[in-house]
């Protein structure tokens, strides 16, 4: 017996594919577009993405149509839409002047790249920075996401992480699944010492010290880093690294480290 199809029906799975797999299309589209490379022409989008044409013609359309690209004589480039998207990430995610503040005393004083990170699923990311004054500092942008299977704030941001996370950490990692018992040591010599450090570990001739920075009901929210040139952290400077971490660290807790993490921390 074949079943009327009623106005509760669920939508095709096909059809969802379909527009999911759209979604990512223009994303990646998107994605092309780069403060060194602020504009993308058709030929860039087809050959990089790897689309038909008339799919690339017909999905560049749209970002236009909706603001998120703009066209000009010599290719796209990002549209007025971003903007308000923009406003609105830069509002969610920038910390209170004070902790900017901590932020920018921290790195005059050391001389080093001050970072905040948080923890998304395998990844961190870098929600706040203030550059090291020094020509030679090392530097990611906000926003980006590093790996979860190396690093000092690694260390730091997985101390409460359950075993299937740690292991998808480390099946993510260039070692695979046994890196887990590695990761473990990490985390449990961090959280003993109250800090951690790295040396070449997912970059070589890069070092860093990083420290938790704690909710108000005690768990770990995000990571405060200091990071630089491995010639410039010798032992005895990590010490003092982490000692003045710590300090900043237990301010910005105290004061409640509320964003961007949201206000129920």
């Amino acid at each position: 017996m074949v079943k009327a199809m009623t106005g509760d029906a669920e939508p095709s799975t096909e059809g969802e594919s379909q527009g999911v797999r759209s979604v990512q299309r223009a994303l990646d589209i998107l994605t092309l577009l780069t403060e060194d490379r602020p504009l993308v022409s058709i030929r860039d989008i087809v050959e990089e993405t790897g689309l038909a044409k008339t799919t690339v013609i017909r999905l560049v359309q749209t970002l236009e149509q909706c603001g998120l690209l703009w066209g000009t004589a010599a290719g796209y480039m990002a549209g007025p839409g971003l903007w308000r998207w923009a406003h609105l990430a830069r509002r969610s995610w920038e910390l209170p002047p004070e902790t900017q503040r901590m932020m920018r005393d921290l790195a005059a004083r050391r001389r080093e790249t001050v970072n905040v990170y948080v923890a998304r699923d395998i990844y961190r990311v870098c929600v706040a920075q203030q550059e090291s004054p020094q020509p030679l500092r090392h530097v990611v942008h906000i926003g980006d996401e590093l790996p979860l299977w190396a690093g000092a704030s690694a260390k730091v941001l997985l101390r409460n992480a359950t075993p299937g996370r740690l292991l998808r950490v480390a099946k993510s990692s260039p070692y695979g699944e046994p890196h887990t018992k590695r990761l473990q040591e990490w985390i449990d010599e961090a959280a003993h010492q109250g800090y951690a450090f790295s040396h070449g570990e997912r970059e070589d001739g890069l070092s860093a010290v990083a420290v938790p920075i704690f909710s108000r009901s005690g768990g770990v929210v995000a990571a405060l880093s200091l990071s630089g040139p491995t010639l410039r952290f010798t032992d005895e400077r990590i010490a003092e690294f982490a000692a003045d971490l710590k300090d900043v660290a237990q301010r910005m807790s105290e004061r409640g480290f509320d964003h961007p993490l949201g206000s129920s921390l």
